[in-house]
């Protein structure tokens, strides 16, 4: 029997649970898992910036127990051309991306998986970016306020 081939691509960048909750439902669509991960000249094409590196990202995507293959993602056109490639069956995508990928039902079923509430990349670099805006004499007194709490359990 044939094996059952699917692709999903992303950027994973500041990889949390939502990422590993979309690649473990992913892989549950077959019995492979190819995944795509966004390049960093790819994403600068698309006006991302990103924190990790790509080698970096690739390397945490394989080390994912429900990845088999990891290939870099460098163009929008590449999708076509991976699936036929790697003969998929499924293309897998975030539900922010309905409708973008239906004109690749031609040659293989494309499959949008609803996303995680409460986390995302975006949201987590505006966490960061926010943190970074704290006016030091208001992070100094929340440093103490925690000091005080962490002696106060001792």
């Amino acid at each position: 029997m044939k094996k059952k081939t699917v692709i999903t691509y992303g950027t994973f960048d500041l990889f949390h649970v939502g990422h590993l909750r979309l690649l473990k439902r992913a892989k549950e669509l077959g019995d492979y898992l190819i995944v795509g991960v966004s390049t960093d000249a790819f994403n600068a094409i698309k006006g991302k910036k990103t924190i990790i590196p790509y080698e970096q990202r690739a390397e945490i995507v394989q080390s994912i127990r429900y990845v088999d293959r990891v290939i870099p993602e460098d163009s929008w056109e590449q999708k076509t051309r991976d699936i036929e490639k790697y003969a998929v069956d499924v293309l897998v995508m975030g539900a922010d991306w309905q409708g973008k990928f239906d004109d690749l039902q031609n040659i293989c079923e494309v499959v949008y998986l609803p996303r995680t509430q409460g986390v995302s990349s975006s949201q987590l670099k505006n966490s960061l970016k926010g943190l970074l805006e704290i006016q030091p004499a208001k992070l100094r007194e929340a440093i103490d306020v925690l000091e005080q709490i962490l002696k106060d359990l001792e």
